[in-house]
């Protein structure tokens, strides 16, 4: 009975993954937002006797379903992504600089806000860390209607080793690297909390977290994924007898294997194997930038994050009516608000600071770009894998609590942020076709 059950919500869920991203399109509703739902309704609805679903009882599961989840979205999401990033060219480098920015100072200073906030609430000091850690990432898998849209390709005869394909769109491109990025750069301050709670003060344990944890496995996780991207990309596009290649085959499969390598290579060096697999999938499109492979790769991945996402919204929205809110107080709400709608536009607004001329040479975001950019920070599986991570390398005091609270930050991003997306784009969008008429006519 039970099992049947399973089969009948699976295909259920599954039959809605396919129809809700047409069906939702011209309201202002997100398909995360009412998969959360269904998830909800089966959560209420009568189950056989242990038949109910709590991340914490099964940590292990949410643990490896999370993990595969991000792995396979930061696989898409380097993919998709059309802005070359040449490593020895500081025009390229000036092109990626949102996303420097968004990293390097929005990122800290939202850790640095809900540590500060949770320890001012009376929160233990590594409690609050792990917390700020968690949430810091912002999420591949959810923020779907923020992101680009997949990889641009030409037709074979038209491409050049020098092909020139470039992103349209500056807020998308921030906010769709930013989410590739930011899951790996997470992991040093969620090894900081880890350390605070299992060696007691930082004085023990500061330099060799700030030399290995910070510093080294960042630089391990981007030369391996470098590395691994390269020699792909030469496996599939420069191999001498062409029928070999597995771009002119166009398997997709290979960008399964692609996230498998990368990840378990780097993770066996001691590096940050979510950083490799972003960098792998970036540096394998450096072989044929406008190669319709990638296109066809994508499509593989976009349709298995789907079902992944589909099956971690599902369990989170049954879980949601099952208890795993229980521990939420007005603390939780209160650190929950000021993440979404003060801490993250906050920072990301500071961290982008800087108006651009609305020119065909333009460099940097407008003052709208900016506002959207900054708000929309979706939070969501990721924080899912470094709560469950911590929580089982180390003893966290509250951390029944620390489950309800990233739940509903979750919770909360989905619904805020999937309400106020299509709206906020088209508006975006009106006005860069109102501003583009007034420099035509000007």
């Amino acid at each position: 009975m039970a099992i049947d059950l399973v089969w009948i919500v699976l295909g259920f869920a599954l039959l809605l993954a396919v129809f809700l991203p047409t069906a939702v399109e011209r309201f202002p509703l997100s398909t995360p937002m009412v998969l959360l739902g269904v998830g909800a309704i089966v959560g209420l609805a009568p189950m056989p006797k242990g038949f109910t679903f709590s991340p914490q009882e099964h940590e292990a599961f949410v643990l490896h379903a999370s993990e595969a989840t991000v792995l396979v979205a930061l696989m898409g999401v380097g993919l998709a992504l059309d802005r070359p990033m040449r490593l020895r060219s500081l025009t390229s480098w000036r092109a990626w600089a949102p996303t420097w920015r968004l990293l390097a100072i929005a990122m800290p200073l939202g850790i640095v806000g809900v540590s500060l906030l949770g320890w001012t609430l009376g929160l233990a000091a590594p409690t609050a860390l792990l917390l700020a850690a968690a949430l810091a990432p912002t999420d591949p898998v959810l923020a779907s209607d923020v992101q680009v849209e997949g990889p641009q390709t030409e037709a074979p005869q038209e491409m050049t080793q020098e092909t020139e394909i470039d992103e349209s769109d500056e807020v998308r491109f921030a906010l769709t690297s930013e989410a590739g990025l930011n899951d790996g750069l997470a992991f040093p301050f969620v090894y900081a909390a880890i350390l605070w709670a299992s060696e007691g003060s930082p004085s023990h344990w500061g330099w060799k977290w700030l030399a290995w944890e910070l510093v080294g496995k960042v630089a391990l996780g981007v030369a391996v994924g470098l590395v691994v991207g390269w020699v792909l990309g030469k496996l599939f596009f420069r191999l001498p007898a062409k029928k070999y290649r597995l771009a002119d085959a166009g398997e997709p499969l290979a960008a399964l294997a692609a996230i498998m390598c990368s990840y378990g290579l780097t993770e066996l060096a001691g590096g940050y194997g979510f950083l490799a697999v972003f960098v792998t999938a970036m540096a394998m499109r450096q072989a044929e930038r406008g190669h319709r492979y990638y296109a066809d790769m994508h499509a593989f991945i976009e349709r298995l994050e789907q079902i992944l996402t589909l099956v971690m919204l599902l369990l989170l929205g049954a879980a949601a009516t099952n208890g795993v809110l229980s521990h939420a107080d007005w603390r939780s709400a209160v650190i929950v608000a000021a993440l979404i709608l003060v801490i993250r536009p906050g920072g990301a607004w500071l961290s982008l600071l800087g108006r651009r001329d609305d020119t065909a040479k333009a460099v940097g975001l407008t003052t709208g770009e900016r506002w959207i950019t900054s708000f929309y920070g979706v939070r969501g599986i990721g924080s899912i894998f470094y709560i469950a991570y911590a929580t089982g390398h180390a003893d966290f005091a509250g951390s029944d609590w620390l489950w309800s609270t990233i739940a509903l930050a979750i919770i909360v991003s989905v619904v805020v942020h999937g309400s106020t997306v299509t709206p906020a784009m088209n508006w975006l969008e009106r006005h860069r076709t109102n501003h583009g008429r007034a420099l035509a006519d000007a």
